[in-house]
């Protein structure tokens, strides 16, 4: 279905290979955790308390609906304070082996969770989230230094918001992002509502064709965002639409899936696993035939 032109990048980050030619490898599901106001956590910012029984409840689950579909996951944890990073990491990469996208509103953080990372050696199963246009010099330095290899590029142009603006800024940001030694980037098409998760679709296919490089976006933004979905179509609305905006980057051809909140993993894994059996049998159609863990033998 997606005739692409350059031969498409396929890494292994800690215990997840992610990329290659759509459709031949599950898509990567990554679940955010410690988000703003997740109220589940009870995450306490004087004291840096939170519930670890909860915490441990919901990677447990995004497990559980990994082995039932099929589809490999990471974790998208997002740190709420500088000076809580040790706690949150510790606790976190305690409870799994998934890889782990560092993620904060601040480069400041960001760029400090990239130390302890090489002060605890968990370098090989970490993601740096995100490099954009935006992004600082110090932020380059610090992957640099500390030997950081994986990193996603927010492909975010703010004086060009169509496909090809993001197709620019990809190309903006590749060279830096190589100099500073990442080897294995993500590419991150970037929704911010719902117009652009379509224009996202089309520069997931766009990059992959141009660059090779593992691509996808975090659908859910388009739901968030959405002010009248619940006013006017109602609270139940919300579930299916996620569940249909994360599905249908499958079939734009992405690699992975920042699908939002991790208790969004019941609903979202199976809608997702469905859309990657069905592209699976294309691909038997054509002589090849998946590896046993993927989501056409996992689900039936």
């Amino acid at each position: 279905m997606w005739q692409l032109a350059s031969e498409q990048k396929k890494f292994t980050i800690g215990n997840v290979t992610i990329g290659g030619k759509p459709s031949e490898s599950p898509t990567v599901l990554i679940g955010s955790i410690f988000y703003y106001k997740q109220k589940s956590l009870n995450f306490k910012e004087k004291t840096g308390e939170f519930n670890h029984k909860e915490c441990e409840r919901l990677v447990r689950i995004q497990e559980e609906f990994s082995d039932k579909t099929g589809l490999p996951y990471m974790l998208d944890v997002v740190l709420p304070s500088e000076k809580w990073i040790s706690r949150v990491v510790d606790f976190v990469t305690s409870i799994t082996d998934a890889p782990v996208l560092l993620d904060a509103a601040s480069a400041e953080i960001r760029v400090a969770s990239l130390d302890y990372a090489k002060e605890v050696g968990i370098q090989d199963r970490c993601v740096y989230n995100s490099l954009t246009p935006e992004s600082k010099k110090t932020e380059y330095e610090k992957i640099k230094e500390t030997r950081l290899k994986a990193a996603v590029i927010l492909a975010y142009n703010t004086k060009d918001m169509t496909s090809k603006g993001r197709v620019n800024a990809v190309k903006q940001l590749l060279p830096q992002a190589i100099e500073s030694g990442i080897e294995k980037i993500l590419i991150d098409a970037c929704v911010l509502d719902v117009p652009t998760l379509g224009l996202a679709f089309k520069a997931i296919v766009d990059v992959k064709n141009e660059f090779g490089y593992p691509a996808g976006c975090g659908a859910h933004n388009a739901i968030v965002t959405w002010k009248g979905l619940r006013t006017k179509m109602g609270l139940k609305a919300a579930k299916p639409c996620a569940a249909v905006a994360n599905a249908l980057t499958v079939a734009a051809g992405a690699d992975f899936i920042l699908y939002g909140p991790i208790e969004d993993a019941p609903f979202v894994f199976p809608a997702v696993a469905m859309v990657n059996a069905a592209f699976a049998q294309i691909l038997i159609e054509g002589g090849k035939v998946p590896s046993l863990s993927h989501p056409i033998f996992k689900i039936a």
